[in-house]
């Protein structure tokens, strides 16, 4: 088993920890020979999950909070070039040793302590499938009411949804369980489908869209809201870096369990040149056609602009058409929810049990807390959306990715004991399994955004947080990560001095 040089791939030999209780086959290393994505299914991975409809809607939020179309593209395209950095480092050990996301984490928190972030990840992930499996249900229910309007006038039934746009969320939940039944080579085979298939989609709709309005319509030419003389005048820099963090914390999470994907890559180049391709210009793209069509529908419909893309489709009148786009979406919603909200949180549910928690298993845990969180409240408003929602949660992931890179790139230099990842007893075991140092650097990561957390959400009187611990969490992530990483480097490094 060779560990040396950055692209060479090592494949491990498991006969000596077949009874260890913390592997099982879905968090096993994959054989050099089951590594088959090459650059690009990495980049259609990446394209496939950014084609959807809350990036085709990202730039709303950014909008109404005053910045013109080019500053809202140009917000969503820098935050991806920034989470692309974490997203590759990360994902060097995944294609290095074929490891999963919770086995990575073992090396820096220990074999038991891995379980913190991995839950963290997991939850989160969970909260995201929710939205998607909603969002998916709610264009199949948009279609079917364009036939049966009816279902339009059908009274709350649940937490403020009627029984038919629950059945139709839990039709396409079903939809989800099967495919995660089915497998990883499944998710691949979607993905690999739907890539090409949603831009041609979404380039479609902004022919479409030129063609009808003659032209984008107003937003396009709307000046921002933070020139001189404009409403928000000179207020651009406190809108931008809560919005660029909001950004960042979209790709967030899978920043941190990019392994789970790059355990199949070929090599460290195709992982690379794959995630770069197609993360940041997917993004940037689906963001200008999701801005640039909902301009036009002003022109098109008059009166308010149009965000949401299933709205939109249901005002087309050819049968046919409908029909295609409604499936389309609803290909390209399934697609993003499986890899980006169901591979991790299975991995991370099965690192807590092996022996008992399958792939399967935690696929299935991850569909029933999405349904509990009552996902359709969380994109009910697109403020809270990027500013709790997305801001928030980045609070927690900076921090884990700070520890992560510190510990994999700073101070082990890419060389793990992959054997002793899947042992009670061996290098990762430290104090009962988890690793002090981690945990005491992931607090010290998330406490200063804490108040700021807080205080936007109501908890507490801003006004008490203060100023400036209010403005620290508009740079969540960024505090997180460079806390956590700070405190995690000067404490190892301590520990072994002494």
């Amino acid at each position: 088993m060779s560990t040396s040089g950055f692209s060479e791939l090592v494949e491990v030999d498991l006969s000596s920890v077949d009874d260890s209780p913390l592997i099982n086959k879905d968090i096993a290393p994959t054989k050099i020979s089951e590594r088959k994505w090459g650059t690009y299914d990495m980049a259609a991975l990446w394209i496939s999950m950014s084609a959807c409809i809350p990036t085709y809607m990202l730039a709303s939020s950014l909008i109404s909070e005053g910045m013109n179309w080019y500053q809202a593209v140009l917000t969503v395209f820098l935050g991806n070039v920034i989470v692309l950095i974490p997203m590759i480092l990360n994902a060097h050990a995944g294609t290095k040793y074929g490891i999963p996301f919770p086995v990575y984490c073992r090396a820096s928190f220990g074999v038991r302590g891995a379980n913190i972030p991995a839950m963290l990840r997991a939850f989160v992930a969970c909260g995201w499938f929710g939205i998607q499996t909603w969002i998916g249900g709610w264009a199949i229910y948009k279609m079917i009411t364009i036939y049966l309007p009816a279902w339009d006038s059908l009274p709350m039934w649940f937490a403020g949804i009627n029984i038919a746009q629950f059945a139709c969320f839990m039709f396409f939940w079903g939809i989800n369980m099967f495919v995660i039944y089915r497998g990883i080579e499944s998710i691949r085979f979607l993905l690999n489908i739907k890539a090409p298939l949603l831009i041609l989609l979404g380039l479609a709709l902004l022919a479409w869209a030129n063609k009808q309005a003659g032209g984008f319509g107003p937003m396009l030419s709307q000046p921002s809201h933070f020139v001189p003389g404009g409403p928000k005048e000179g207020q651009f820099w406190a809108v931008f870096f809560p919005s660029l963090t909001g950004m960042i914390g979209f790709w967030a999470t899978l920043s941190l369990n990019i392994p789970d994907f790059t355990r199949y890559s070929r090599t460290q180049r195709a992982q690379v040149l794959g995630q770069a391709i197609g993360l940041p210009t997917t993004m940037a793209l689906y963001t200008f056609i999701g801005v640039a069509v909902t301009s036009a529908t002003v022109v098109i419909y008059g009166g308010f602009p149009i965000w949401d893309p299933v709205v939109l489709i249901t005002r087309f009148t050819n049968p046919l058409v409908l029909a295609v786009s409604l499936f389309a979406l609803c290909l390209a919603t399934l697609a993003t929810n499986l890899a980006a909200n169901v591979v991790s949180p299975a991995n991370d549910f099965a690192n807590l049990w092996p022996s008992k928690i399958t792939f399967r298993i935690g696929g299935l845990i991850t569909g029933i807390i999405g349904i509990v969180i009552q996902p359709w409240k969380l994109v009910a408003d697109p403020s809270g959306y990027i500013f709790t929602w997305l801001v928030g949660y980045s609070a927690l992931l900076g921090p884990i990715g700070g520890i992560l890179i510190c510990d994999y790139f700073m101070l082990r230099h890419t060389t793990l004991q992959p054997l002793d990842l899947y042992k009670l007893s061996g290098a990762y075991s430290y104090r009962n399994g988890f690793n002090p140092i981690a945990i005491v650097a992931l607090v010290f990561g998330v406490a200063p955004s804490v108040p700021g957390f807080l205080g936007t959400i109501g908890m507490v009187d801003p006004a008490s947080v203060g100023p400036f611990l209010m403005h620290l969490y508009d740079y969540a992530w960024f505090v997180g990560f460079g806390m956590a990483f700070a405190v995690y480097a000067v404490a190892t490094k301590s520990r072994r001095r002494s």
